[in-house]
């Protein structure tokens, strides 16, 4: 049975309610369980293929995980379409700053080595260190 994810609305006291999966997504991302992201967003998004925000966070995720084993050039491609799908969504989507988020982004593409496609799990240490993005769920812009 697939699970139905439904509309964000307000909830009483005049917060964002976000689906489960979206909480939980933050949680894990700032863990660096980006494995457990990509199930989490992947799950979202095949209920709403036309949500280019989730699909940007998914591809975000994954780039992450494949530079974590290697796969420098897949963590290119990945993190290029990150930064393609979230462009619209900025400054601010889904109570995320995506100034922040797209300036990790471009950082991760600028230190990700262009030259080098692939590099074995025991060579991984040996790539240059991505920096660090923890992500907060804010209310408003102004938080």
């Amino acid at each position: 049975m697939q699970k139905q994810f439904g509309m964000i609305g307000m909830k009483a006291g005049g917060g964002m309610n976000y689906p489960m999966e979206y909480y939980q997504f933050f949680i894990s991302f700032n863990e660096g369980d980006y494995y457990t992201c990509h199930d989490l967003l992947e799950e979202m998004w095949m209920t709403d293929k036309s949500n280019y925000f989730l699909k940007g966070l998914l591809q975000m995720s994954v780039a992450v995980y494949h530079y974590e084993y290697g796969n420098v050039k897949g963590a290119r491609v990945m993190m290029e379409a990150a930064r393609h799908y979230l462009t619209d969504y900025r400054p601010f989507h889904w109570g995320m700053d995506l100034e922040h988020v797209y300036n990790f982004i471009v950082e991760c593409l600028r230190r990700m080595p262009k030259q080098i496609n692939m590099v074995s799990f025991e060579e991984v240490d040996s790539l240059p260190v991505l920096p660090e993005l923890i992500l907060l769920l804010k209310e408003n812009e102004e938080e």
